[in-house]
């Protein structure tokens, strides 16, 4: 029968100050423990954090710099939010209400209103930002 082999060791000589010394024998005295394996534990756990320290810092600049551009995104839409709700806010505030009659200045309104929706869906489809250009009155932007 095959004999498995055990893959090549090497042998090392450490000096540990007392006080850890002590620990280790403590630990190493407990049933199923072994000095080489703690030592091999320990030193593959700190040489797998050296590892994801070493990724850390690999890709910590560009964490961060797209860290910074969803904070931008963030204060861009709080910035465009709160715009809005003052429009909104001044608007209703100004404009009259209409009489209950009145269905021709309704229909105004509706149409309007829906004029507002299509220009807001075209300018999502095609990408194109209105914030910033000067056509305010509808035109190409």
């Amino acid at each position: 029968m095959g004999r498995i082999r055990k893959p090549p060791r090497v042998r090392y000589q450490l000096f540990l100050p007392e006080d850890l010394s002590h620990r280790f024998e403590a630990l190493a005295a407990e049933p199923g423990a072994s000095k080489s394996a703690i030592l091999t534990d320990a030193l593959t756990a700190w040489l797998s954090r050296e590892a994801v320290s070493e990724l850390e810092h690999r890709f910590s600049g560009r964490l961060d710099r797209m860290s910074m551009a969803l904070g931008r995104i963030e204060r861009d839409g709080q910035v465009l939010l709160e715009s809005l709700a003052l429009f909104v806010r001044y608007e209703l505030m100004v404009q009259a209400p209409l009489p209950d009659a009145d269905e021709a200045s309704r229909a105004v309104g509706r149409d309007r209103f829906n004029a507002f929706v299509t220009r807001v869906g075209e300018a999502m489809a095609s990408g194109r930002r209105t914030l910033g250009t000067s056509s305010i009155g509808g035109g190409k932007s």
